[in-house]
């Protein structure tokens, strides 16, 4: 074998060497995933299958789908994508997923971009497989009133400090299901809702009816 070959198969083990070395630090989450229900307008954080938290969420004033541009939120499994907006305030306006370096206070007149954080979803299932190219987000909202009622154009919104917590609680690869109905037809909504001891915390729209 000649010096130039054998040089030439060294500079490629090394590199491919890198590249496994950097793919061995990248680790999907595997432990969280997030129930959406848009009966109730709550998110509910689910880790190794143990109910951890519930939030308040706003879907889709259009209702539930996936036709592109409907502005519809999907159903079904999907999972998150991509992470951004790590170390911003909760407050930063994003534009095309960047900061604009605008940051806003929760329900400021006449305001309603994306803040806080971006949790790109993609969708695991054939009638939401489009869910990245829609750009479905979890996402910051300043329109915090609104939120428990459905006032989002598709995305799933979250207050400035929950969606900061959430996205410091869950990785890229974390499950996420939309569902029509209750979190409590769920056993891990029964299981957080009989652990709370009262309805405030979960279903709680679902169990005035």
């Amino acid at each position: 074998m000649n010096r130039t070959l054998l040089s030439i198969l060294i500079q490629v083990g090394l590199v491919l060497g890198a590249v496994s070395l950097s793919s061995c630090g990248t680790s999907r989450d595997t432990r969280n995933q997030m129930i959406v229900s848009v009966r109730d307008q709550q998110m509910l954080l689910v880790r190794d299958g143990t109910p951890v938290k519930a939030y308040k969420i706003s879907t889709s004033k259009f209702g539930i789908g996936s036709q592109g541009g409907s502005n519809r939120t999907p159903l079904g499994h999907m999972e998150v994508a991509r992470k951004i907006g790590s170390g911003q305030p909760a407050g930063m306006v994003f534009k095309n997923r960047r900061p604009t370096g605008e940051v806003i206070r929760p329900n400021s007149p006449g305001r309603d971009p994306i803040v806080g954080r971006i949790l790109w979803l993609h969708g695991r299932e054939p009638h939401n497989r489009n869910t990245f190219g829609r750009y479905i987000y979890i996402h910051g909202t300043p329109e915090e009133y609104r939120l428990g009622s459905p006032a989002s154009y598709g995305c799933i919104r979250m207050s400035m400090r929950d969606v900061v917590d959430l996205y410091n609680r869950v990785g890229e690869g974390a499950q996420v299901r939309v569902m029509r109905g209750s979190l409590l037809t769920t056993p891990e909504g029964l299981a957080y809702a009989q652990r709370r001891g009262n309805a405030h915390h979960i279903g709680q729209t679902s169990m005035r009816r």
